[in-house]
């Protein structure tokens, strides 16, 4: 009874907020990955707006080594929902000059994103962009507002946030800066599965447990796939493993897991002494990689 006290208190919450962003905003925009917590939040859309169309568009940053699982859910979901979806390419970027592709071991374009991201959200005018992102995640994210403030340069500054209290949600904002909304802020890891799992939603099949080959480094579970930087001397196998978040290909690990259902995904977590971002290199190039990344404009 208390789980599903919860799971209604939470979907309430982040329902009123997408209400509160359509009403105190001009031009918002869901930012789509393709992986659980952007699709739980479509989901939620739909429930907040019904019976009405979800009344802002899509859109994914896309990195160009993204998992191919994920790029088709996307484009399955958005055809099957009839939604607007709107792609820009880091690709794009690197080829007009304006990001410079990193090399060596641990390159990845998941920061190159940030360009494509401010980019697109000033070619558009958005004065709002949904995010999936959790408290639960990283100690940075645990800093966020929900709706939180980034300056005329798309720069966050974790000082300078409105307190929001009583679930008071205050839009406001000067000519040139946006906002990054966050309506499942308060959820955990688990929340969105069991979520997930209440809702029958579908997810891409790379969250379940599959056969893949594989190589280990530095004490992680890399996709052999020619986006990731590989030495000749690290070996390839075939594995039995899952990924518990989406992201770049080139930075995000797999887990060893025989969960091939949503019940054993949801045991595999309550078990689990590791958070999500774990498997994510991307977080482990500094302490505070996260925050620095958020402070330059990264979702």
């Amino acid at each position: 009874m208390n789980s599903i006290l919860n799971q209604n208190s939470l979907e309430s919450e982040a329902i009123y907020i997408l209400r509160e962003v359509v009403a105190q905003f001009d031009n918002p925009v869901l930012l789509f990955s393709g992986g659980k917590d952007s699709i739980s939040l479509v989901r939620l859309a739909q429930k907040a707006f019904y019976p009405a169309k979800i009344p802002f568009p899509l859109m994914h940053i896309d990195t160009g080594h993204n998992f191919p699982e994920t790029i088709k859910f996307r484009d399955q979901l958005v055809e099957e929902l009839g939604l607007r979806l709107i792609v820009r390419s880091v690709q794009d970027d690197i080829d007009r000059g304006i990001s410079v592709e990193e090399k060596g071991k641990y390159s990845s374009r998941n920061l190159l994103q940030t360009n494509t991201l401010l980019n697109a959200i000033d070619e558009f005018k958005f004065d709002a962009c949904i995010g999936g992102a959790r408290r639960d995640e990283e100690k940075a994210r645990a800093k966020e507002r929900i709706f939180s403030i980034r300056n005329d340069f798309g720069e966050w500054d974790e000082k300078n946030q409105r307190p929001e209290v009583f679930d008071m949600l205050n839009g406001k904002i000067d000519i040139g800066q946006n906002v990054r909304v966050f309506p499942i802020s308060n959820w955990t890891e688990l929340d969105v599965w069991e979520y997930i799992k209440r809702e029958n939603i579908e997810i891409p099949s790379i969250y379940f447990a599959h056969d893949r080959e594989v190589f280990e480094r530095d004490g992680l579970i890399w996709t052999a796939s020619k986006y990731v930087y590989k030495d000749e001397d690290e070996i390839t196998k075939t594995k039995r493993v899952r990924f518990r978040t989406v992201g770049d290909i080139s930075c995000t690990a797999a887990v060893e897991s025989n969960a091939d259902s949503i019940e054993k995904i949801i045991e595999e977590i309550r078990d689990s002494a590791i958070s999500e971002r774990g498997a994510r290199i991307d977080d482990k190039r500094s302490e505070a990689a996260m925050e620095t990344r958020k402070q330059q404009g990264y979702f």
